[in-house]
């Protein structure tokens, strides 16, 4: 009796360590995301790259799409940061791109061919496993199959992306454990302290999984109405590009307060200002724009002369430093309600400086949407920078009220501004 005792636990043990080994091959980094190969790179990544989309409403058929880096120096203990770009309703693959993402894109030696892939020396995934998210639903290759998605604000923006973490770090669990912080700039400046309450007010309630947060990331973002708004006078006699008697002047007039103007003579003041830099690059003043050698009339009023020449390209692919959904444009504060698109704004009109070609023709080739695993063009439409397809309304009010409250928390903040390309000040000291 004794030896068959022993014989069926013997059994049970086996059984459940079968059990346990196959729920730890399961819970982990899903091999049906894992991106192989991209065409037009030639060589092996230094780090595991994943792809694919989070279901995070399966009635409404509602998905967000992502991008993962693994970090190149140590995936099992460097942090885990989410990158969002700002619009409202620009892709995170612009970050990709353009800015911090793993590769750096050479122009192609024939028309029409793909862009060629180099290493990028400087990618934020040397220190760091990096999350590139299309949020929300409706921007890049994120689709919902119910359109009534498409009408969303700050809440539901932060909840949903809330609610793909979740799933992620589920999909992910050997990632639970690394620190973990967002980040983003422009409109993000609105993304990213919404989703950190969100995330700390799961934490609290004792959500699962819990996440391992530790702060956040803001880079020329928007932050308040006012703050921002009243700013740009500040900013443009500092760079030098008002006299210092028209500042007084106008600063007496308005009484320091530009983000409504008061009285006749107020106006006045504000309009010299406005005439003054009216040709300036409104996203980096420093930054020459490149362009087609075709210019709408709109395109030359929002150009400085100085710059047309420098930016001029007959290349077809041209790729340049972009600004678009990475610093908020000067003299545009964000009011509360609905957010009009670029799209909404110009119609069929570029917008000044921005030329994304190359991004434009790399992610709608049929073999790079196979090989990053998103839907194809037909089922979900052509890849944009910014979508047109959302109703936004920024419904979370002042940025400056969540920064303050999340410092209380005790995470680490870094909300900063680069000079050349957005008009304020630090809202925070970096902690």
């Amino acid at each position: 009796m004794l030896i068959i005792t022993m014989v069926w636990l013997m059994k049970v043990f086996v059984f459940v360590t079968l059990v346990s080994l196959v729920f730890v091959i399961t819970e982990s980094a899903p091999e049906s995301a894992l991106i192989t190969k991209l065409p037009g790179f030639e060589g092996t990544f230094p780090s595991k790259h994943y792809s694919g989309y989070v279901t995070i409403d399966k009635d409404h058929g509602k998905n967000l799409w992502y991008y993962f880096v693994e970090s190149e120096k140590d995936p099992s203990k460097d942090p885990v940061v989410l990158w969002l770009n700002g619009g409202p309703g620009c892709s995170s693959m612009d970050g990709f791109v353009y800015e911090h993402g793993p590769f750096n894109f050479e122009l192609p030696k024939k028309n029409n061919s793909l862009p060629l892939l180099h290493l990028n020396p400087y990618s934020w995934s040397k220190v760091s496993n990096i999350i590139y998210l299309d949020s929300p639903v409706g921007v890049g290759f994120s689709y919902s199959n119910n359109i009534s998605d498409y009408i969303t604000g700050d809440t539901k923006t932060a909840v949903d992306s809330h609610a793909f973490l979740l799933k992620w770090f589920q999909m992910f669990p050997e990632f639970q454990s690394n620190p973990f912080y967002i980040s983003g700039e422009s409109y993000a400046g609105v993304y990213v302290p919404t989703l950190a309450s969100e995330v700390v007010k799961g934490n609290e309630n004792g959500v699962k999984p819990a996440l391992n947060f530790k702060g956040y990331l803001v880079g020329n973002g928007v932050a308040d109405p006012k703050f921002d708004g009243n700013a740009f006078v500040p900013f443009a006699h500092g760079m030098g590009l008002i006299s210092d008697e028209l500042f007084e002047n106008v600063t007496k007039a308005c009484h320091g307060k530009f983000y409504e103007l008061e009285g006749l003579e107020c106006e006045e003041q504000y309009t010299k200002v406005s005439y003054d830099t009216d040709r300036l690059n409104i996203y980096n003043i420093l930054e020459p724009c490149y362009h087609g050698t075709s210019l709408s009339a709109f395109d030359i009023r929002s150009l400085p002369s100085s710059l047309l020449e420098l930016g001029k390209t007959e290349r077809p692919l041209a790729i340049r430093k972009r600004m678009f959904g990475r610093a908020w444009p000067v003299r545009a504060p964000v009011r509360p309600g609905i957010v009009p698109s670029w799209s909404q704004l110009l119609a069929d009109v570029s917008v000044p400086c921005i030329d994304d070609r190359v991004a434009t023709a790399w992610l709608n080739d049929p073999a790079i949407r196979k090989a990053i695993h998103t839907k194809e063009e037909k089922e979900i439409g052509r890849w944009e920078l910014c979508s047109g397809k959302l109703s936004f309304d920024h419904d979370a009010g002042s940025m400056i009220k969540f920064h303050r409250n999340l410092t209380l928390t005790g995470i680490t903040i870094c909300v900063f501004h680069i000079p050349a390309l957005k008009p304020g000040q630090n809202l925070l000291d970096t902690r």
